[in-house]
């Protein structure tokens, strides 16, 4: 019987061994405890820690209606009514459920192969929900249709690759201030927590007033009264509200707290399959003509979805949509500069493969440039940006230091798309509380911000205080950017005319910034081939010696090992991984 050490071994020392510098190689920079097979395990761990984004992203898109097309009336200004509207807009989400599945499995596994990082990539959370409900809106109750939101996501993709392929993504990420960064990933937490309070896409704790901006809700159907809201006697008497917050919630956080792997998804599942039953007050599948229809493609359990209304429907004639092609444009570049660029510097220090000298990590610019093409393949399938995803860090945890481990986590999201009609068929309220959980777990960040000098700190509070009060990502970013250009804009003029005698007294405790990139802004290839290396598209070899390092149990070359990949708390690689 062959041995899981002999197969780790026999496949070190193979030409896939060596393209992923598994260790035991022989490449000069081979990744110390990397197994074959523990790169598997990991691979399947990240899954199972992302494979809710399937139900929460087919949701969350679908909210806008896709391009289903309802006329509005008095009697129902958002089509809430309209069941052949309904049925179009039930068909969509099977389609991003595909959609989600595919552009998952296509990016992580190009990313693991082509990038070898463990990083793995999916519709974003918090950029899906301002594509959904601040450009094309609650069933298409924006200004700007699907199709050509669609079309600004295609172009922002390629847009990434250019500025990825000449080094210019890494210095747009340090342009941005640091406490902008640290409340943009608050901010987007916050917003991602009121979605999950709404009935849209969550628990449907909270509803919008006129008398106050918000109102408790969590009544049944039944429960609304002549205004669109609950009733005093109803409120809070929803099951499926319960369900959610204990099944959903509680159980999930209970099961988080001693580290089970698969604890989100669990919950999601869960919730779920109390859910489906059809003899129950909180089913799913109401005997109704969108119910049946819903029930009737549940039953499949296995089967391949076409996509067949969200696949290629770009739309390139934007005229009258110019000025929100452009704010959501800019808005998705800006949201994608820090999500992304921070979670891959993020997730590369946590698998210690980040150069100290110049700060940027091995295989950043096929990284920056698969994530960017991915952007736009997904869009051509009807999805919202795709971004790297923080619970690649599970996979790390797990051991996961190569690209197979991504390229793992893609086939398990390329089998995922035969289960359609189990992912299509998860309930609102089985997601709320994850969304709720994913914004807390984003909340970290708050503790690094510099609370103490104000020209950092006021800024940093608008951004994360208007994203979730104007329910817009880009309004939150914008308004902390001109804020911080303003406030220290000022204090710099202020000190000029001044000669240098007025000065904020603890002006010394202000974040530094600067333009300037550590090692240069020209990206590693262009350096190479700058000095005339024939093959400047190889990364350069260096010998491998062995050394001691103060933050880690040891290094090899110039990488120091996480604490926490020798079983030392996580929470260590977190805080280092807030500061990328």
């Amino acid at each position: 019987m062959i041995s899981v050490q002999t197969i780790n071994d026999k496949v070190a020392r193979s030409a896939v061994g060596r393209w992923f510098k598994l260790d035991g190689c022989g490449h000069p920079k081979e990744r110390k405890g990397s197994r074959f097979t523990t790169e598997i395990r990991a691979g399947t761990v990240a899954f199972f820690a992302m494979a809710y984004i399937l139900a929460v992203n087919a949701s969350i898109l679908s909210d806008s209606g896709g391009p289903c097309v309802c006329e509005f009336t008095p009697d129902d200004p958002v089509c809430n009514k309209n069941t052949e509207y309904l049925l179009c807009v039930a068909e969509v989400k099977r389609d991003l459920v595909t959609a989600t599945a595919a552009i998952s499995a296509i990016a992580s596994f190009f990313m693991g192969l082509l990038s070898n990082l463990p990083v793995s990539l999916a519709p974003g959370l918090g950029i899906n929900a301002y594509f959904a409900y601040n450009i094309v809106g609650f069933h298409g109750s924006g200004n700007t249709p699907y199709a050509v939101a669609l079309t600004a996501t295609f172009v922002e993709g390629f847009v990434f690759f250019g500025l990825a392929l000449f080094g210019l993504r890494q210095w747009l990420a340090r342009a941005i201030p640091r406490s902008i960064k640290l409340a943009t990933s608050v901010g987007i937490g916050l917003f991602l927590t009121i979605i999950g309070f709404t009935y849209s896409e969550g628990l449907g704790i909270l509803q919008g007033a006129t008398s106050t901006p918000l109102v408790l809700a969590g009544c049944p159907e039944s429960g609304f009264g002549e205004d669109g809201l609950c009733t005093d006697g109803t409120k809070m008497r929803n099951p499926a509200l319960w369900v959610g917050i204990f099944a959903g919630g509680v159980f999930t956080v209970i099961l988080m707290m001693y580290r089970f792997k698969a604890a989100i998804i669990t919950g999601i599942l869960l919730v779920s399959i109390i859910s489906w039953p059809r003899t129950t007050s909180l089913t799913y599948f109401p005997y109704t003509e969108t119910g049946d229809d819903a029930f009737d493609f549940f039953r499949k359990v296995v089967d391949f979805h076409e996509i067949s209304r969200t696949l290629n429907i770009i739309q390139w004639n934007i005229s009258g949509h110019g000025g929100q092609f452009g704010l959501a444009l800019i808005t998705f570049l800006y949201v994608d500069i820090l999500d992304t660029t921070g979670t891959l510097y993020a997730m590369a220090r946590l698998a210690n493969v980040v150069d100290p000298e110049t700060g940027d990590f091995e295989g950043s610019s096929a990284a920056y440039m698969v994530d960017a093409l991915s952007i736009s393949i997904g869009s051509l399938f009807g999805c919202s940006p795709v971004t790297a995803f923080v619970e690649s860090g599970a996979g790390i945890a797990d051991g996961g230091r190569t690209g197979l481990t991504a390229m793992t986590t893609g086939i398990c999201f390329f089998i995922s798309v035969f289960f359609a009609p189990i992912f299509a068929s998860i309930p609102p309220w089985a997601t709320g509380s994850v969304l709720i959980l994913v914004g807390s777990m984003m909340m970290p960040a708050a503790v690094d911000i510099n609370w103490r000098y104000m020209g950092d700190a006021i800024p940093a509070f608008v951004t994360i205080v208007a994203m979730p009060f104007t329910y817009s990502i880009s309004y939150g970013l914008i308004a902390g950017i001109l804020l911080y250009i303003i406030i220290n804009t000022l204090v710099w003029l202020i000190e000029i005319a001044s000669g240098g005698r007025l000065v904020p007294e603890n002006k010394h405790e202000k974040d530094p910034w600067t333009w300037r990139i550590p090692g240069g802004a020209l990206p590693p290839w262009m350096k190479r081939a700058y000095k005339g290396k024939k093959d400047f598209w190889r990364e350069d070899s260096y010998n491998v010696s062995e050394t001691t390092h103060s933050k880690g149990v040891k290094v090899d070359g110039n990488r120091s090992v996480s604490p926490s990949i020798h079983g030392q708390p996580i929470d260590v690689a977190v805080r280092e991984e807030k500061k990328a």
